[in-house]
C-alpha cells in the first residue's frame, strides 16, 4: 500500500518550493527562520537617538547648557546603548560592526562641523553687508572715517564696496592660470609620455613636491624678486627706467602661479596615467605619430580630470592672502591694467578691513564689509568645487552600451 506524503504547510514552503520565513515545530507551533531571528526593527535606532538626545540635553543641562556638551552626551549616550541592545538582543558580531559604523559616522559629524560652524558664522554676519545696495559695484573710493562715523552714529547706509577687489582677484587669477596650465600641462605630459624614469624626471617630481608644501609668502618673495631682476635687466638693454611698482598685477600672478603649477601638474599627471595603454598602442598600430596620439587620443581621454584639477587649482590659490599683499599691495580704486600700479584682491580688502579698518574708532562699518566679502570669496570658492564637479561629469568619457 501506497502511503501519500504529508503536504507541507504553506507558510514553511514559498511558491517556488523555497523554504519560507517560518518553521515547524514538534507541536505544530511555527517558529521564525534562523535567517531573521534575533534581528533590530527598522525603527529602534530612531527611539534611540530621540532617547540619546533627550538625555544628552538634561545632562547638559546640569552643567550649564550648550552645544559642545550637548553633542558629546548625546553621541556618547547613543553609541554606548547602541551596542548595548544590539549585543544583547542579537550577538556581539552585530555589535561590533554597529559599534565601528557609529564610530566612523561621528567622525565624519565632528569633520563637517568646523565647516558648518564657518559657513553659519560668515553667512550670519555676512548676508546683511551683502544685501546693501552697491555693495557689488562700489569700491572704496572717497570712503572716509566721517563716512564710516555717520553710518555707526547717525544710522546712515554703510557706503563702500568690493568692485576693485573682485576685478583684481579675477585678473591676477587669470593670469596666474594662463601661466600655470600651459606649464604644468607640458610637465604633465613629458612625465608621463616621454620619461623613462632618468635623472631629469625624477629631479622634476621631486621639485614638484618641493613646490607643493612651499609656505605662500615665500612664493610672493620669489616673485617679487624675480620680477625686480626681470626689470633692471629689461632696463639694462633697452634704456628704459622701469620700477617694479609699474608692474604689481602682474607679480602677483607669478606668485599665484608659482602655487598652482605643482597642482596642476599632480592633478593632470594623475589623469594621464589613468588613460589606458591599450588606446595608445591601437593609434600607434594605425601609423599614428607619438604627438598626434596624446593630443588626440590621451588628451580627450584625460580633459575631464585634467579640466576639474585645474579648478580645483584656481579655487586653491583665489583666497591666498600673503602673496598679494607682498606683491600687489592695497588700493581703493578700481585698476584694471595688470602692468601697471597697485591692485586688491578680495582676501587683502578683508584683511585690510578688519586690520585697519577706515575709521579707528568707529569699525562696525568695515567689520560689515569685511564679513561680507568673505562671504563672496566663500561662495566663489564653493562655486568653483561645483564647477569642477560639472567638468568633470560634462567631459567624462561616454561609456558605450546597448
Amino acid at each position: 500500500m501506497t502511503q501519500t506524503p504529508t503536504p507541507t504547510p504553506a507558510s514553511v514552503q514559498g511558491p517556488s518550493g523555497a523554504p519560507g520565513l517560518s518553521e515547524p515545530t514538534s507541536n505544530g507551533v511555527p517558529r521564525r527562520s534562523s535567517l531573521t531571528q534575533n534581528t533590530l526593527p527598522s525603527w529602534l535606532w530612531i527611539v534611540m537617538l530621540g532617547g540619546s538626545v533627550i538625555l544628552g540635553a538634561a545632562l547638559s543641562a546640569l552643567l550649564g547648557f550648550n552645544l559642545a556638551t550637548f553633542f558629546i552626551f548625546t553621541a556618547v549616550i547613543y553609541v554606548i546603548s547602541s551596542y548595548i541592545v544590539t549585543r544583547t538582543r542579537v550577538n556581539r558580531r552585530r555589535a561590533t560592526d554597529g559599534l565601528w559604523t557609529n564610530l566612523v559616522y561621528l567622525a565624519f559629524l565632528i569633520a563637517l562641523m568646523p565647516l558648518v560652524s564657518v559657513i553659519w558664522s560668515v553667512a550670519s554676519v555676512g548676508i546683511p553687508g551683502l544685501m546693501t545696495p552697491g555693495f557689488m559695484v562700489s569700491d572704496m573710493q572717497g570712503i572716509t572715517g566721517l563716512v564710516d562715523q555717520a553710518s555707526q552714529t547717525e544710522g546712515a547706509p554703510v557706503l563702500g564696496g568690493i568692485a576693485h577687489a573682485l576685478i583684481g582677484s579675477l585678473l591676477i587669477t587669470l593670469a596666474a592660470t594662463a601661466i600655470s596650465v600651459p606649464i604644468g600641462l607640458l610637465t604633465s605630459i613629458y612625465l608621463v609620455e616621454y620619461a623613462k624614469g632618468g635623472p631629469l624626471s625624477r629631479a622634476i617630481t621631486f621639485f614638484v613636491d618641493v613646490m607643493t608644501g612651499i609656505p605662500s609668502i615665500v612664493a610672493g618673495l620669489f616673485a617679487g624678486a624675480a620680477m625686480a631682476w626681470f626689470l633692471s635687466v629689461f632696463s639694462g638693454v633697452t634704456g628704459l627706467l622701469t620700477t617694479q611698482r609699474s608692474t604689481l598685477g602682474i607679480t602677483a600672478a607669478i606668485a599665484l602661479s608659482v602655487l598652482m603649477v605643482p597642482v596642476v601638474v599632480r592633478t593632470t599627471e594623475e589623469m594621464l596615467r589613468v588613460v589606458p595603454n591599450e588606446l595608445r598602442e591601437a593609434s600607434y598600430a594605425l601609423g599614428v605619430r607619438k604627438w598626434r596620439t596624446i593630443l588626440k587620443v590621451v588628451l580627450p581621454t584625460a580633459i575631464s580630470g585634467i579640466a576639474s584639477g585645474v579648478t580645483l587649482a584656481i579655487a586653491r590659490v583665489i583666497g591666498e592672502t600673503a602673496p598679494i599683499l607682498v606683491t600687489a599691495g592695497f588700493v581703493v580704486n578700481t585698476n584694471w591694467n595688470l602692468f601697471q600700479g597697485w591692485m586688491t584682491a578680495l582676501p587683502v580688502y578683508i584683511f585690510r578691513q578688519f586690520q585697519n579698518p577706515t575709521s579707528p574708532n568707529f569699525s562696525d562699518p568695515s567689520e560689515q564689509r569685511a564679513w561680507a566679502a568673505a562671504l563672496v570669496l566663500i561662495l566663489i570658492v564653493m562655486g568653483l568645487n561645483l564647477f569642477a564637479r560639472l567638468i568633470a561629469k560634462l567631459f567624462a568619457p561616454k561609456q558605450a552600451g546597448r
